[in-house]
């Protein structure tokens, strides 16, 4: 299957690997009222992407794809330093990511934050804000979290950045050492709190996954089970797995069962990379609030009542997320678990010690 100039004019994210994490249970674009482009075409095949000629590497993204499909051990691109520590550590067990709750371009936020989740997880998945368009490039902030002792596994979005720019930032990644590099298409500008902005798409998740292999990087990206076309979204995955990506954050599925099924799904794919499933972290209302805008979001039943009706909703919070972590690092080809959400506004700091509560309860982070 190759994707026509026609499909790709009419994807507003102008995606070559479609469809994104973002098309409503419906089959309806995030975007407009109207259907997923991709969902009545076959799986587009990865068929490579050309290398950038000023990677230390040298190594097309054809080469990294034949590299895959013959050992996964062993890597025709050597790791940059960040990612070969976090390799050597997942080889070793389980890890624990928390998703980063420091304001958008705020320093001292990201700085606070930082300290409160350093030494006790092993990564901070850093990504876009959820309030916010507007934000500290990946590497710059990067640098400043890594500067408190914490691990930053770094998200980069196709939406903001043609390749060029973002060839820059993996290289500046590369130079700071992050631990990973969460490579995502990225929501639409008409969606978030900047709709005067143009939207980039020069690429997509499953290209710049090659490129940040390409780089050296250690390298995730998203899937989301729960959203259409269910039956193929494994088979997507494994286009991603072709172009380069190492780990899977498995976007909120509604719990362990679905999870499992994901996983087989994709072992009979042919492919195993790790997986690192998504789970909701909720303390409070504001948590709950800000999980609720999450796109195509799908909690295990009763998660949210249960946490909410409590007469301590903190601890009921932390008792139900460390419980579902335990449920999800019991199954076969999973590497860790995402503690995933963000605070209410003035919260952060509060919030990112809760998910260090939780990762100390799990004993599976740098506390040990």
């Amino acid at each position: 299957m190759v994707v026509t100039a026609e499909m790709r004019t009419a994807c507003p994210k102008h995606m070559e690997y479609g469809p994104c994490g973002g098309v409503e249970f419906d089959g309806s674009c995030e975007v407009g009222e109207f259907r997923c482009v991709f969902l009545e075409t076959p799986t587009v095949r990865w068929h490579g992407i050309a290398p950038n000629p000023e990677s230390p590497a040298g190594t097309s993204a054809a080469d990294v794809a034949v590299h895959r499909l013959g050992d996964a051990h062993e890597f025709a691109v050597a790791p940059q330093p960040g990612a070969a520590a976090m390799r050597a550590l997942m080889a070793t067990r389980p890890i624990v990511i928390a998703d980063f709750p420091g304001r958008s371009v705020d320093r001292g936020s990201l700085r606070d934050c930082a300290q409160a989740l350093a030494g006790r997880v092993d990564a901070t998945l850093a990504g876009d804000s959820g309030r916010s368009r507007v934000q500290f490039s990946p590497s710059y902030r990067a640098q400043l979290i890594q500067a408190e002792g914490l691990t930053a596994w770094s998200g980069v979005n196709c939406r903001d950045r043609n390749r060029v720019a973002l060839e820059g930032e993996l290289a500046g990644l590369a130079d700071v050492g992050v631990g990973g590099v969460h490579c995502v298409t990225g929501d639409h500008t008409s969606t978030g709190d900047r709709p005067d902005a143009l939207p980039v798409f020069d690429i997509d998740s499953t290209q710049l996954a090659a490129l940040a292999r390409q780089a050296g990087h250690l390298v995730s990206v998203g899937e989301s089970p729960a959203t259409p076309p269910v039956d193929r979204r494994a088979e997507r995955l494994r286009e991603k797995a072709l172009a380069g990506a190492d780990i899977c954050f498995i976007n909120h599925a509604g719990g362990v069962e679905p999870v499992r099924r994901f996983i087989a799904a994709a072992h009979e794919q042919g492919i195993a990379p790790g997986f690192i499933p998504c789970v909701p972290m909720v303390v409070d209302r504001g948590s709950a609030s800000l999980l609720r805008s999450f796109t195509t979001l799908v909690l295990p039943e009763g998660f949210l009542e249960r946490i909410l009706d409590a007469a301590d909703p903190y601890q009921a919070g932390l008792d139900a997320v460390t419980e579902l972590c335990e449920g999800l690092l019991a199954l076969e080809g999973v590497a860790g678990v995402n503690l995933s959400g963000g605070a209410a506004p003035g919260a952060e700091v509060a919030f990112a010690d809760a998910m260090g509560v939780v990762a100390e309860r799990l004993g599976l982070g740098t506390h040990r």
